[in-house]
């Protein structure tokens, strides 16, 4: 399956997630969904907030030009918010999967969602 097979079917077609991007960990934008850029600067940010959480939770993260503030962060999984909107952030072996959920979708519905695929691609490798 094509990487952005995995933004099309697994994430947006759930229909919990709005907006979506698969990065490397070495940098690159894997896939995304249509309308949802996130600059070299964001890709970084979003690369490098696992590696210091207490950070993220200070600074929060900027995606497609949306800050959202941290809500939860450790080294696998960051929860962040943007009034009723919302982030999440999972870190696999090689990607980042962003996804980004939209009112009256919540945090409970897309979670799963996003961490589901993750755990998938961990024990895939990836």
């Amino acid at each position: 399956m094509s990487w952005q097979a995995y933004v099309d079917n697994n994430l947006l077609g759930t229909g919990k997630v709005s907006q979506a991007a698969i990065l490397g960990q070495q940098g690159g934008v894997w896939a995304a969904s249509e309308g949802f850029s996130l600059s070299t600067e964001e890709q970084n940010a979003a690369i490098n907030a696992f590696k210091n959480s207490d950070n993220t939770l200070a600074t929060g993260v900027r995606l497609a030009g949306t800050k959202y503030f941290a809500l939860d962060a450790n080294d696998r999984v960051i929860r962040a918010k943007k009034a009723a909107d919302g982030a999440i952030l999972v870190k696999t072996n090689q990607a980042i999967l962003v996804a980004v959920y939209k009112a009256p979708l919540q945090a409970p519905e897309t979670s799963p969602v996003v961490e589901g695929l993750g755990d998938y691609l961990i024990g895939v490798g990836y």
